[in-house]
């Protein structure tokens, strides 16, 4: 029987970021014969322009409304002062494919390193100089990082990743849905607890 959980998200949501602890809980706690698998949803497309006033205080209130709701995640909010934000996730979502496609183990690291500099190290994810110095922090061949982030293949991956998202009217991150035999259901989830995921699993496992 073929059982995946899919996990909707992007690098650079800050709920996703809230959300990691418990996602990690989750995937420990899953039965063997189901696997997991993360799916780019693609929070924002390419931009240049800087972030309008009016956007980055709506997303500095919802950083400080995930320290309420979900206690012991951690923001650094010299981000808003030291770097120009863009409303733009698609490059931090190619430099997790190219990171994939480089070592499938390299993609859960990617992910946090972008997590890290966005969140902990006032970084911005959004300029693709950050990201190339990423790659290289965590090990990855910099100069094929740089050259796979910037190549159609990978854009078109992001794309189909995104295609995907959209076919399953996912609306936001986190998103979790659990397919079994071409049947997708919707996963209720609780940010300070995995067994309300792992307790839905089991009963429809």
């Amino acid at each position: 029987m073929s059982l995946t959980l899919y996990y909707f998200h992007d690098p650079m949501c800050s709920w996703c970021w809230a959300f990691r602890p418990c996602w990690q809980e989750i995937v420990a706690g899953l039965p063997d014969h189901m696997r997991s698998q993360r799916i780019l949803g693609g929070l924002a497309p390419d931009t240049d322009q800087t972030m309008p006033k009016d956007m980055q205080a709506k997303l500095r209130s919802i950083w400080q409304a995930i320290q309420q709701t979900v206690p012991g995640t951690l923001f650094n909010f010299e981000f808003w002062e030291k770097c120009v934000p863009r409303r733009s996730t698609y490059a931090a979502c190619r430099a997790v494919i190219a990171a994939r496609r480089q070592n499938p183990g390299y993609e859960e690291r990617m992910i946090l390193a972008i997590q890290q500099a966005y969140y902990l190290e006032a970084r911005n994810p959004a300029d693709s100089h950050t990201l190339i110095e990423l790659a290289s922090e965590i090990g990855l061949d910099g100069a094929l990082f740089s050259a796979d982030i910037e190549s159609p293949a990978v854009q078109e991956e992001l794309l189909k990743e995104i295609e995907f998202t959209r076919k399953l009217e996912v609306k936001g991150f986190p998103t979790l849905l659990l397919e079994k035999e071409g049947v997708f259901t919707a996963i209720q989830y609780d940010y300070n607890d995995a067994k309300t995921v792992l307790h839905q699993i089991e009963r429809l496992s």
